[in-house]
């Protein structure tokens, strides 16, 4: 990691120190979700710490970094599949807070970011719906609202909606037709989950344990809110979407980067403390090869992404782009340095004696959450060849041509 300011690292250290001595004794077994009671007590502990909400306002109680010095302290969280969580900076929480801070009005702030930015309550983002509903491609969203006298009323059906079942309140993304000179599109709406209208479905039991709150279906059945839970203005909820996706996408890298480090520390730890044909496993070259490919892919994922958080800061729209690049990268990088790491381990690795399976578990659905990686990589070649066709036609040399 580059030098940091002062205060920063001074926090970095401090979360390190935090995470280590604190949270990781606490960890659920592999497998198990973290309880309220002890979340509600650890969180209690992170104040008191002083290492609470780093990437949240000061004026909500937060520290308030600033993009550029988010990943040295998501790492040190993300050391720990439970840190981000027990710090206030977890998903999908820590991408709704980011979001609110920029658009809510200030009575949504203090009625919703308030008490979200300081740990008492939890949020949940519900955009993703059955096929042939949004998914990998957002602009087939099904769910509407329609206008009547007062509000708005919300039918649709989602699915996936992490955290769900633990959380106060939604960011519903819904169709609406054109009104009041605001554009037909996709509207957000801050829903509170005890709303009659709303119905918590059936869950979905995927392989990550982490989010509390699983990943449910979430029914909208004629849910009426009031005109003040629209989040921004109708219509633009899309453009609002990469306000939170983008960066989003990148604290994910970050926190499990944070875990991929844990998980190479354990298979150092074996490699150099267990021997096999009479040497220690650190010191054969099949190991060795592992080993030096994990560091390189920690290295390089590291780099891009604080790559793309100085283009987030400077250019949101080409850091938007950038990211799709980073998530692929990181979340197929960390899973293979977990995937080595349980290899170095042995039999070990593949059982609950190591929490190198959960940790894989936790790991894997990155590549289809926030967009598959197959969808961002066709993003990700249209926007390349795109880019080439105008630097030719702009008068750059085809380096195709042989004639």
């Amino acid at each position: 990691m580059s030098a940091l300011p002062a205060e920063v690292e001074e926090l970095r250290l401090r979360t390190r120190a935090f995470i280590r001595d604190v949270v990781i004794p606490a960890e659920p077994a592999p497998g198990e979700r973290l309880t309220e009671e002890k979340r509600r007590a650890l969180v209690a502990a992170a104040k008191d710490a002083g290492v609470f909400a780093p990437l949240v306002s000061p004026e909500f109680g937060g520290h308030g970094l600033p993009i550029e010095h988010w990943s040295p302290i998501l790492q040190e969280a993300g050391y720990s599949p439970i840190g981000p969580a027990v710090l206030g900076c977890m998903a999908p929480d820590e991408g709704n807070m980011h979001m609110l801070g920029l658009i809510a009005t200030d009575a949504q702030k203090q009625r919703y970011l308030a008490p979200l930015a300081a740990g008492e309550v939890r949020s949940c983002f519900a955009m993703t719906e059955p096929h042939p509903g949004a998914g990998s491609d957002p602009a087939a969203l099904l769910t509407a609202a329609t206008r009547v006298d007062g509000g708005w009323v919300i039918n649709g059906h989602k699915r996936f909606i992490s955290g769900a079942e633990v959380a106060a309140f939604a960011i519903a993304m819904a169709r609406t037709e054109a009104i009041d000179g605001h554009p037909a599109g996709a509207t957000m709406l801050l829903v509170e989950m005890d709303n009659p209208g709303i119905r918590i479905g059936e869950q979905i039991h995927a392989t990550d344990r982490v989010i509390a709150g699983g990943h449910p279906h979430v029914h909208f059945e004629d849910c009426f809110v009031a005109d003040d839970a629209v989040l921004g203005a109708p219509g633009e909820g899309f453009r609002y979407a990469q306000v939170r996706l983008g960066p989003a996408r990148l604290t994910h890298c970050m926190r499990w980067l944070g875990l991929a480090r844990r998980s190479v520390d354990l298979a150092l730890d074996r490699a150099n403390s267990r021997e096999i044909f009479g040497a220690r496993i650190a010191e054969l070259g099949i190991a060795q090869e592992m080993l030096a490919q994990s560091v390189i892919d920690i290295e390089t994922s590291d780099a891009i992404i604080a790559k793309t958080a100085a283009l987030l800061e400077s250019d949101p729209r080409a850091g938007a782009a950038m990211s799709s690049i980073a998530k692929v990268h990181c979340s197929e990088a960390i899973f293979r340095v977990i995937d080595r790491a349980i290899q170095l381990c042995g039999g070990d690795g593949v059982t609950d004696s190591l929490p190198l399976v959960s940790y894989m578990n936790e790991v894997r659905p990155f590549r289809i959450y926030d967009g598959s990686n197959e969808t961002h990589k066709w993003a990700i070649s249209r926007r390349a060849a795109s880019r080439r066709r105008k630097d030719v036609d702009a008068g750059a040399p085809r380096l195709d041509d042989v004639s």
